[in-house]
């Protein structure tokens, strides 16, 4: 008998031939964030993810398994051999080391993964329950529709006894979705939006757009900052620089500037484009929110999607501005993002912006331009450095 961490998969179950690529994705990430921790075994059983390690070390490595996507609970267990009397001893010891025995109620679940055990799972039930009533009967009784907790038995492989199902963050394995861009900016919903992706089980790498001498250093510093909480989801990250200063001059120059943001992003997008194809990735990412700011309307979208043939993935653009801020808390970006440093997006923004862009006038003003010597000039400059997952 020891205690055990017990991983369950949500998604990830009904992937049918791909389940076991998923799976071992999300091992590999829970290796990793675990790897200064002892691990004496991991193995799968019926489904399940056991990890055996020092038990003195378990309140410390679940935080990190709440980070890896695809989990979606994670049971601290007691782990017994399945026999009657391995399971009543195991059951003692779990509900014995709970706190709140006095004046408590409880009833007992059981789930059989093995269809051969006897006997079936209601009847185990009832054994359970009266196992645990003989021993701690003077200060806890049974209520089965409203108990204070639930004494689990899992039977697979071997039996697994707990009381405490902490939830993990769901969603797929980052790799197992293919591979995307994030346009990141200095703000609150880049990140948000790429923490979304990660999720849905796309791997990240990042391109960030400056005007330095117009922007400050400590704009880029923060965005490598918002990069480097990214990895914590995501592994390392590669991350593209750009100053996009040529290009602001060149509209500031030659074109109406209520354009400035529209034509600008356009030019965000085909750069990224162009990084996409030579580093092949699958789709760009976008932290846009309808409604947000003026160009974020669905005339904008659709005058910037028409500039590129690949897809952009806009995950927030339905999402108000405090759900995406309960997001950057929960996923600690918020108090980096709101650092008062100015990016290219805001410090080039327009008095007088236009909401509803016509693509013939869109583009009659970007025939005022050499678009591709513009582009040509800011990929020739670019620089790309890797974030690298920090060690835990």
């Amino acid at each position: 008998m020891d205690k055990v961490l017990v991983l369950s998969f949500g998604e990830i179950m009904l992937k049918g031939r791909n389940r076991q690529v998923f799976i071992n994705k999300a091992i590999g990430k829970v290796k990793h964030l675990c790897k200064n921790f002892e691990i004496h075994e991991i193995y799968q059983d019926f489904g399940k993810v056991v990890l055996r390690g020092n038990e003195e070390d378990y309140e410390e490595m679940i935080p990190r398994l709440k980070k890896v996507f695809g989990i979606v609970w994670i049971c601290p267990c007691i782990r017994t051999e399945k026999d009657l009397s391995s399971i009543e001893q195991g059951a003692l010891e779990m509900v014995g080391s709970r706190q709140d025995l006095e004046n408590t109620t409880f009833k007992a679940e059981v789930q059989r993964a093995d269809k051969e055990f006897r006997p079936k799972s209601p009847q185990m039930a009832a054994k359970l329950g009266a196992m645990v009533l003989r021993k701690y009967g003077e200060k806890i009784s049974v209520d089965v529709h409203e108990p204070d907790f639930i004494l689990y038995l899992d039977l697979r492989g071997k039996a697994y006894l707990y009381t405490e199902k902490i939830a993990g963050p769901g969603g797929l394995s980052p790799g197992s979705s293919g591979r995307g861009l994030l346009l990141l900016s200095g703000g609150i919903d880049s990140p948000v939006a790429g923490y979304q992706l990660i999720r849905r089980g796309v791997k990240l790498s990042a391109l960030h757009f400056h005007s330095y001498p117009f922007t400050s250093k400590q704009g880029l510093e923060k965005s490598k900052s918002l990069a480097q909480k990214l990895t914590d989801y995501n592994g390392d990250i590669r991350l593209f620089i750009c100053n996009l200063l040529p290009v602001y001059k060149a509209i500031g120059k030659y074109c109406n500037n209520r354009y400035m943001t529209i034509l600008s992003r356009r030019f965000m997008m085909e750069i990224g484009e162009r990084i996409c194809k030579k580093y092949q990735l699958d789709a760009m990412i976008t932290g846009e929110s309808l409604g947000q700011v003026a160009s974020q309307t669905i005339e904008g979208v659709a005058v910037i999607n028409d500039g590129v043939n690949i897809p952009i993935l806009r995950p927030l653009i339905a999402m108000d501005k405090q759900e995406i801020i309960s997001i950057a808390k929960d996923i600690d970006t918020f108090e980096t993002s709101i650092l008062p440093f100015d990016d290219c997006c805001s410090v080039f923004t327009p008095t007088n912006p236009v909401t509803k862009p016509k693509l013939d006038r869109v583009k009659s003003n970007e025939e005022k331009l050499d678009r591709r010597a513009l582009i040509d000039e800011v990929l020739e400059n670019m620089e790309i450095i890797w974030i690298k997952e920090e060690d835990r």
